[in-house]
């Protein structure tokens, strides 16, 4: 986990272009980057949308949701002047620096039998990297890279370390056993956050409790009501003890107009502008133009060392 200061270091993150984020990647992802643009002296989000096509794709949906995430990360509060914004496909250096790599690390990993099955190069450029609890494996093996590559090429990657949020998990409105997620075939356990107040409310409103009108907060035996207020929370900018504060007196069905407000006032700002950015696509496409250039000008010189180092050239 990190270890240094706020302000020091560069970090790195990525997301996939599967169209409007929900309530969920909001929470547990979206938010702390915005916070962490306002820490750090150089950031780097990405849409990865190389890795998207691991699975099959409409190269027009593609498209659509490439730009539909761009609109999303800048209503979200990401500002493509303090961090660099870029479309992964795009960068066609770091692309090159990714393939080239996998060489490098295969070769230096068979001084020590590691295995070579990462494909995040960009992650060992960067000091750290937003990541979940369950992500933790994936950069303990870009830690792995970097550290390989420097013992045997001489020092020039750090060990990315994790920034965990202390967001808790959102779970399904429907199931509160798993994670909220856009793949649910439920339409109502998942709120996007471009919903409407009128389908927000629907959602919490059929959102799975028990038979205890009380509200309390325990996720081990009661998930449903834990989770809501979890939202609540997040969504209010309050503790827990606080939103149970404001609970007192209310059952769960009263409970659920009080999280629905605090969902609905939150959203509502973030979807007006994502539907005044979708209607502007130059804009758009001209922030990912721009986050390119800058990402092209970070990794050019990295890349030149590397290939210099190994002996390319």
């Amino acid at each position: 986990l990190s270890q240094e200061p706020p302000g020091v270091g560069r970090v790195f993150s990525g997301i996939q272009p599967t169209g409007v984020p929900h309530l969920g990647n909001y929470l547990g992802a979206l938010e702390n980057w915005v916070a962490l643009q306002n820490h750090y002296p150089s950031v780097l989000y990405s849409i990865v949308d190389l890795h998207s096509i691991t699975q099959p794709q409409d190269p027009a949906q593609l498209r659509g949701n490439i730009l539909d995430m761009t609109a999303s990360l800048l209503a979200c509060g990401v500002d493509p002047e303090r961090a660099i914004l870029f479309q992964q496909s795009q960068d066609m250096r770091g692309i090159y620096f990714i393939a080239e790599s996998r060489y490098v690390f295969c070769a230096a990993n068979s001084f020590i039998n590691l295995p070579s099955e990462d494909e995040d190069g960009p992650s060992v450029w960067s000091t750290y990297v937003p990541v979940g609890e369950d992500q933790i494996q994936h950069l303990e093996l870009a830690q792995d890279l970097a550290r390989i590559f420097n013992n045997h090429y001489g020092n020039l990657f750090s060990e990315p370390s994790a920034l965990l949020s202390s967001t808790r998990k959102v779970k399904s409105l429907r199931d509160p056993s798993a994670k909220m997620s856009k793949s649910d075939p439920q339409a109502m356990a998942t709120v996007n956050i471009t919903d409407s107040p009128d389908d927000i409310a629907l959602k919490i409103r059929r959102a799975v409790t028990d038979f205890t009108s009380e509200v309390t907060f325990d996720p081990e035996t009661r998930p449903g009501v834990s989770n809501l207020v979890t939202i609540h929370a997040a969504m209010a900018m309050i503790s827990v003890e606080e939103a149970l504060s404001q609970a007192r007196g209310l059952d769960t069905g009263n409970y659920k107009k009080l999280v629905t407000e605090a969902v609905v006032q939150r959203l509502t700002p973030i979807r007006e502008e994502i539907e005044r950015l979708r209607s502007d696509r130059a804009l758009l496409e001209g922030v990912l133009a721009q986050g390119t250039r800058r990402a092209r000008e970070l990794a050019a010189p990295v890349l030149r060392e590397v290939r210099q180092r190994v002996g390319f050239c």
